[in-house]
């Protein structure tokens, strides 16, 4: 959160890859009418949808809050959905020479085996805190206790293949990305997606 990780995204994907963005796809497979909706109401109550039948996010992390059995269901309906469709888009591609990126945000908390490579956009905490709280006003102690129910800062660190530093303006991430996109499309085919690599956060 308030890494960067879309941006770096954005300056890959002006490059040439292709991204498949994870969050993008949550909100797709929840959208109404869907069986991920249907089984999240079914579960969590037809309060976590609003007036029109969608889901009322807020409402439904209220719910699930510091219950982690009510996070573990929620994944269990969710992440399955979710990975049938990054698959499916990355299988769309498996035959292309482009390079694909997984944008993850959860990456290190849900790790995916067989890609490519890991690339973590990294930036100290107080710089996350800052931008979650003045780019996006959040609050302060609602970032900072987001930020605490994630992976940790060595822990993103230690699982990254290259490690892009956003704690400086966007000309100096923008070269970074610059300097690393060969090193992308030199990688040999993943396992699990060709040529995929994964930005992280």
């Amino acid at each position: 959160m308030g890494s960067g990780k879309s941006t770096v995204s954005s300056m890959l994907a002006a490059r040439g890859a292709v991204i498949v963005d994870a969050d993008a796809i949550v909100r797709e497979v929840q959208e109404p009418g869907s069986p991920v909706l249907e089984q999240l109401a079914a579960r969590f109550g037809a309060d976590v949808l609003d007036a029109g039948g969608a889901l009322d996010r807020a409402k439904l992390a209220s719910v699930v809050f510091g219950d982690p059995e009510a996070v573990q269901a929620l994944n269990a309906i969710v992440h399955p959905a979710v990975r049938r469709e990054m698959d499916a888009r990355v299988d769309a591609h498996r035959r292309t020479d482009r390079l694909v990126v997984l944008d993850i945000p959860l990456l290190v908390e849900n790790p995916r085996p067989g890609l490519g490579a890991v690339i973590v956009v990294d930036v100290p905490v107080e710089v996350q805190v800052a931008r979650l709280v003045g780019s996006r006003g959040v609050d302060e102690a609602d970032a900072r206790a987001r930020i605490a129910r994630q992976a940790t800062r060595e822990q993103r660190l230690a699982a990254a293949t290259f490690v892009l530093d956003n704690s400086r303006d966007v000309e100096s991430l923008e070269r970074q990305v610059e300097a690393l996109w060969p090193q992308l499309l030199a990688l040999p085919p993943a396992a699990d997606t060709a040529g995929a690599a994964s930005p992280s956060t």
